[in-house]
């Protein structure tokens, strides 16, 4: 049996797995309830729970929701940098690289995750409270982008841990 095949045969699994993990984390787990899905539902929630008190203020509010939907998009980055660079065919193909798209993949979900749940709690605490104090909303938004700026710095680790991908051997 004759394979074109260069590198080890499972390295790919792990790189594939990474790809999976940086969008899972970050967009699919609405069952769970986690990352970008539960930023969104939770937040929508306290946008919908406000328009009823003060409708005036629902565009206003809606800045937690679309902040919670970027989550994702930087899941999709990653995986489609993961992805392009798995073609063991064209280049060697070696576990060290599985493993470093794999810890990419996790790096920028796993913050991805974390930031959504954050922005979750505090955009729909945050748009309540705006609602019964209007001078609350600089403040809430400052805190939407600290939690945001956690899955920026995942995807920043991410695009690193991924450009060390093809640099395990001298080919």
């Amino acid at each position: 049996m004759s394979s074109t095949f260069s590198g080890d045969e499972t390295a790919p699994f792990f790189g594939f797995l990474g790809a999976a993990a940086a969008t899972l984390f970050d967009w699919l787990l609405s069952v769970k309830g986690m990352g970008a899905a539960y930023g969104t539902a939770k937040s929508g929630v306290g946008v919908a729970s406000m328009g009823v008190m003060r409708p005036e203020l629902v565009m206003k509010s809606i800045v937690p929701v679309v902040m919670a939907g970027v989550l994702g998009i930087y899941g999709l980055i990653i995986a489609v940098i993961i992805s392009t660079g798995i073609n063991p065919k064209a280049k060697s193909y070696y576990l060290f690289d599985g493993y470093a798209h794999l810890s990419s993949g996790l790096a920028c979900g796993l913050a991805g995750l974390s930031a959504g749940m954050a922005i979750g709690i505090v955009g729909d605490a945050g748009v309540r409270a705006n609602a019964q104090q209007p001078k609350l909303f600089v403040g809430m938004i400052l805190i939407l982008i600290f939690a945001e700026a956690l899955a920026l710095y995942g995807l920043i680790v991410g695009i690193i841990l991924s450009s060390r991908a093809g640099q395990s051997r001298a080919d």
